[in-house]
């Protein structure tokens, strides 16, 4: 469903210019869940951002259902983004909305239909992820976990055929966490969504996903399932999954470690 060939992706200029992808190279399988991992600043959320148009590439190519998202026009931008849903950190939900509208709003947009069936389509997606009965609330009057089934419902309301998720388990409680991730298998399963997961928790990557990529530097250090991930022997692996403060990544660093780190980023 996606590819994604020799992505480079670098900031700033001269010398303080830094590599933040170097060379990522992945394919995302359809209907399967891929989750990307890795520390803060890794890269994830920069491949996301690319994935979803936002940055462009120094080099590299993406492909998204067979069309090239790299230095696409207007036209292939709209066309491809219409075959991809967002589920944002935050949710990003409109506080002036209620939640019928926020779900409602993509099918406003970028469809021509009635408002009675936008509102039975409406319904359907609130009752995949369990909260049909809650159209005329707010944001303001839910819980974190019902923000982030409603920002799901919105993402899935055009039917496509990714979703991307940002941190889907931000800032839940271990129940709710389990509420989303069984939403993300069971969307996958029955609409055959490709997920793409970015994510810091590791149980929640382990139990959802079918592949799992992690990222160190801006270089994909493993990808395969978890159980390869887990019993991979790279120090930096087991770290990081297992959340020990001792090993290969640093938990703070020296002046000297961010100067050699910036020597190892600089273009050469």
């Amino acid at each position: 469903m996606i590819k994604v060939n020799h992505l480079r992706k670098t900031f700033g200029e001269g010398d303080k210019k830094l590599i933040v992808l170097d060379d990522f190279n992945a394919h995302f399988e359809s209907g399967q869940i891929t989750s990307i991992i890795g520390g803060s600043g890794s890269g994830k959320s920069t491949v996301l951002k690319h994935l979803i148009g936002v940055y462009k590439p120094d080099s590299g190519d993406i492909i998204i259902d067979g069309d090239p998202l790299v230095n696409s026009n207007r036209e292939t931008l709209v066309r491809i983004r219409k075959k991809f849903g967002i589920m944002f950190q935050s949710g990003a939900l409109f506080n002036s909305l209620t939640v019928e509208d926020n779900v409602a709003l993509p099918l406003r947009e970028h469809t021509e239909l009635n408002e009675n069936t936008i509102k039975i389509m409406v319904k359907m997606k609130l009752e995949m992820v369990g909260l049909r009965g809650a159209e005329h609330l707010k944001p303001a009057q839910l819980s974190g976990g019902m923000i982030k089934r409603i920002a799901l419902a919105r993402a899935i309301a055009l039917d496509p055929k990714i979703v991307f998720y940002d941190e889907p388990s931000a800032g839940l409680d271990p129940i709710s966490i389990g509420v989303i991730d069984k939403l993300i298998v069971d969307l996958s399963k029955k609409m055959r969504i490709t997920s793409v997961v970015v994510t810091h928790e590791i149980p929640s990557a382990m139990r959802i996903s079918d592949k799992i990529i992690m990222l160190y530097k801006g270089k994909i250090i493993a990808a395969g399932s978890p159980e390869e991930i887990r019993n991979s022997e790279d120090p930096r692996i087991q770290q990081f999954i297992n959340g020990s403060p001792d090993g290969p990544i640093p938990f703070s660093k020296s002046q000297k470690d961010y100067g050699e780190e910036l020597k190892e980023m600089r273009f050469s």
